[in-house]
């Protein structure tokens, strides 16, 4: 009698774990729920892009940038990151031109500047296939060439 109670309790335990999951999940879904989205562009001589910023309730920040370049083969990805003060900090994991089958990732960092987003340029580094942004070198705003201004999302 005993090891048919044993038996049981064992069985019923992936069940409840199952069900409990399910609520941790949709618990998750909740709290990372979409406070706002946002639509930016910008352009530079020749080139141009247009980027998609969604704040979730979490913090995090994700979305999608799309960059055309006058003379060479245009990038499309998605953002991941957040904002740390007025500073947003993302890894942007894109394609380039028609080959989707190979994607890169890179650090980008945007200053939030009267109601713009300006694209900095840093030094970057490599460990174990991870880029980064070197540790202790500044993050040059004004040497970008592209500064978002916000748009209508269509």
């Amino acid at each position: 009698m005993k090891n048919k109670i044993i038996c049981l309790a064992f069985a019923a335990f992936p069940f409840m774990y199952a069900c409990n999951s399910s609520d941790r999940k949709a618990d998750i879904a909740k709290a990372d729920s979409v406070l706002n989205e946002k639509c930016y562009a910008a352009s530079f001589e020749k080139d141009s892009a247009a980027m998609i910023v969604k704040t979730m309730a979490s913090g995090k920040v994700t979305g999608s940038l799309l960059i055309k370049y006058g003379e060479k083969p245009q990038n499309n990805g998605k953002i991941d990151g957040k904002f740390h003060g007025d500073t947003l900090l993302v890894d942007y994991r894109f394609n380039t031109g028609a080959d989707t089958t190979k994607a890169f990732t890179n650090p980008l960092a945007f200053l939030k500047k009267d109601g713009k987003l300006i694209m900095g340029v840093a030094q970057i580094e490599t460990t174990l296939g991870r880029s980064y942004f070197v540790k202790g070198k500044p993050i040059n705003y004004e040497a970008g060439k592209f500064t978002f201004e916000e748009v209508p999302c269509k």
